[in-house]
């Protein structure tokens, strides 16, 4: 029976760290420090900053993680090093802000949706620069189709549940696959730090916050 209990933990720490995964960071040790801070920061350490958890925050973090590990292949992130484009999605942008370490105000992070990845991450002193995005079909359509509709209010409460419902089975998929399979990393020579200096992104995650429950 002890043997039957220590299996069943065995088996739940697994599949907790399948669904929470997690990157390695380096970061300074105090506010005039050293650049000998350690710490590990995971899904739901994001998912804290940005409200909740959800498939784009999922894709953000995988994503993000791959282009990192180019840049830094010892995989332990100097985020005092590196600087990423996003695209506007709250859940991209977030995910920029915290694995990297990016700011705008110091010039290492900046969005603009014209980027044809998700993300493009640079590691500044030898300019190494990587773009990374999912790969097409990966990501079922109707989950594009029916955020757009409820971007612009056109989403039934019943049907914002199902998109959920929809976007959380997405997610166990992002959970179940090989990273090394579902996204492209490529390098990108040459490339040029433009910072773009926008407010106006829609921020789409709240739009619906005020949508009345389902009722069937």
């Amino acid at each position: 029976m002890k043997y039957i209990y220590t299996l069943i933990a065995i088996i739940l720490v697994q599949v907790s760290f399948a669904q929470n995964p997690s990157i390695k960071v380096l970061d300074t040790d105090f506010s005039k420090g050293r650049l000998a801070n350690q710490q590990t920061i995971s899904l739901n350490d994001v998912a804290k900053f940005h409200g909740h958890l959800c498939d784009g925050l999922v894709v953000g973090f995988l994503g993000l993680m791959e282009a990192l590990y180019k840049i830094y292949p010892d995989s332990i992130i100097d985020r005092t090093n590196a600087r990423v484009v996003s695209k506007s999605s709250p859940c991209l942008t977030d995910i920029a802000i915290y694995l990297s370490g990016g700011r705008y105000q110091f010039n290492t992070f900046y969005v603009d949706d014209s980027i044809k990845y998700a993300f493009i991450v640079q590691r500044i002193d030898n300019e190494k620069t990587y773009g990374v995005k999912l790969k097409s079909g990966v990501k079922p359509t109707v989950i594009d189709s029916l955020g757009n509709l409820a971007n612009n209010g056109k989403l039934s409460s019943c049907l914002i549940d199902s998109l959920h419902k929809m976007e959380n089975k997405f997610i166990e998929k992002l959970y179940e696959s090989n990273a090394h399979e579902i996204f492209i990393v490529e390098e990108i020579s040459n490339f040029i730090w433009q910072p773009v200096l926008k407010n106006t992104f829609i921020k789409t995650d709240v739009l619906n916050k005020q949508k009345s429950n389902c009722k069937q």
